[in-house]
């Protein structure tokens, strides 16, 4: 199989919960806290798998913002990228998700070939600038709301991802 590497940035927890039931669904990833990654770290495997909760205003979290400008010595040409964040859309249905289109508009300025993209259906929200032609760029996960969707909705993602990255 293909080497698969799982990088994130959480503050309370949650987006490390979804990203280790991520990697248990997956199957043998590499499981990293952006907080302790270097750049160089983007390049040790064939598929990237990068999550974000959204904070405040539709921010990227803490350790992205300042993770992210590291990347841009960093090649990302051929390389796939899947990307899940976290949103609260009962609390901030105005940028829903926000955080995930930052982290997609890097990968794909570095070269990125993003893979995983993510129907926009069962979910109730008023903007997200996660949404690009339809869809949103990746997983969305609303912990704080749809608990009780996360399962299902990562099974169907691992899934998809598994088929558009040529896993085994």
């Amino acid at each position: 199989m293909a080497s698969v590497t799982l990088i994130y940035g959480t503050t309370l927890g949650s987006t490390g919960e979804v990203a280790e039931l991520i990697a248990r669904e997956l199957g043998d990833v590499d499981v990293r806290d952006v907080s302790g990654v270097k750049p160089e770290d983007f390049l040790a495997a064939d598929l990237l798998i990068l999550g974000t909760p959204t904070w405040d205003d539709g921010d990227l979290q803490q350790d992205w913002v300042s993770f992210l400008p590291k990347l841009d010595g960093i090649d990302l040409t051929g390389r796939k990228v899947a990307l899940f964040g976290l949103g609260n859309a009962s609390s901030f249905p105005g940028q829903f998700a926000n955080g995930l289109r930052k982290l997609h508009q890097k990968v794909v300025e570095r070269g990125a070939e993003v893979i995983g993209f993510w129907p926009v259906d069962g979910y109730t929200f008023h903007a997200s600038e996660a949404v690009v032609d339809g869809r949103f760029c990746g997983l969305v996960i609303d912990q704080e709301n749809d608990p009780a969707k996360t399962p299902e909705r990562v099974g169907a993602w691992v899934a998809q991802i598994r088929q558009e990255a040529g896993l085994a």
